[in-house]
Parts: C-alpha cells; sequence; structure tokens
C-alpha cells in the first residue's frame, strides 16, 4: 500500500543527514570517517528510494512555503544564538544537546502544518534525548556522549520517522511478511 504524496518528501533524511554528520564528527578519524560514509549511504538510499516514489512531493498549501522558510529561519537563529551563548559562557559542550532539544520543540508546529502527527512524537523524542545529552555533557569529559550519541541517535530517529511517513516502514513490512 502506497502512502498518499507527502509535502517535502527529503526533509527527514536530509536532517538525519546533517545530525548523522554532527554525531559521526565526535569520533576517532577512523571510525568517523567509516560511520559518516555508512550513515550518508543510508541517507542517500532513502533520498533515492523517496524520489522513485514521489517525485518532488505534493505541493505546500497556500503560504506553507512562507510559513515552512520562517520556522525554519528561527529554529537556526535559536540554534546558532544559543550555541554562542554556550560558547561565550563556556558551556559549549551542551551546545549539541540543547539544539537538539530546540529542533525537537520546532518540530511540534511543524507537525500541524504539515498535517504529519509523527512529527510531534519525533519532537518529544530529541528533547528527551536532549534532555538526556545535557545530562551526560554535565557528567562526562569530552565529546563523544554529548555530540557523537546525540548526533547519531537523533539522526537515525529522523530516518526512522521519514521512513515511517512516506510509507517505507509498511512497505518493508509487506515485503518481510511475504
Amino acid at each position: 500500500m502506497r502512502a498518499p504524496h507527502p509535502y517535502v518528501p527529503y526533509l527527514e533524511p536530509l536532517v538525519g543527514a546533517a545530525w548523522w554528520t554532527v554525531g559521526a564528527a565526535a569520533l576517532d578519524p577512523g571510525i568517523g570517517t567509516v560511520v559518516l560514509a555508512g550513515g550518508l549511504g543510508i541517507a542517500g538510499a532513502l533520498v533515492m528510494a523517496l524520489r522513485k516514489r514521489f517525485g518532488s512531493g505534493a505541493p505546500l498549501p497556500p503560504g506553507g512555503r512562507t510559513r515552512l522558510l520562517v520556522l525554519i529561519g528561527v529554529t537556526t537563529a535559536l540554534v546558532a544564538g544559543i550555541g554562542t551563548a554556550l560558547g561565550y559562557f563556556s558551556q559549549g559542550e551542551l551546545g549539541v544537546p540543547v539544539a537538539c532539544a530546540v529542533i525537537g520543540l520546532a518540530l511540534v508546529p511543524l507537525s500541524s502544518q504539515l498535517d504529519v502527527r509523527a512529527f510531534v512524537a519525533l519532537g518529544g523524542a530529541l528533547m528527551v534525548l536532549g534532555a538526556a545529552g545535557v545530562l551526560l555533557a554535565l557528567n562526562s569529559a569530552g565529546r563523544l556522549y554529548p555530540q557523537g550519541v546525540v548526533g547519531l541517535i537523533a539522526g537515525a530517529l529522523f530516518w526512522l520517522a521519514g521512513a515511517h511517513r512516506t510509507g517505507l516502514l509498511a512497505e518493508a513490512r509487506g515485503h518481510a511478511r511475504r
């Protein structure tokens, strides 16, 4: 069973690839390169599968593109401003987990705009992940936990949400039952 044409079908794979890149950057150079390449391969496979199924996706409702771009702009400005402020106060290790929570918070209004309930669950999961990342950052040294773990898990969550929203998971389950 095919899902209806979604709005912005490549949103989750591309944002997931960005988060995966953030997480892989915290790993040692050798293993980090392998993890990054594997993650970008997954994102590329998702984009190709979605392009084959949906093309460029359904057009947004009137005014939807503007609201989407404003939401993305405000979220980006918040992440940049908070990251800069945390760096100024020598709390830069909290930047990635706080960015994760802010992006999770931004997914809640995006869910109503794109009419995707799964974004509420994804946003909640990212907020919890961000809070856990803050705790990890405060209780550990280095970037592995607050940046690596948070980035890799956030990337995987975005890919999973995208596969669910676009019907790829349902199709995979249908093939597995045969």
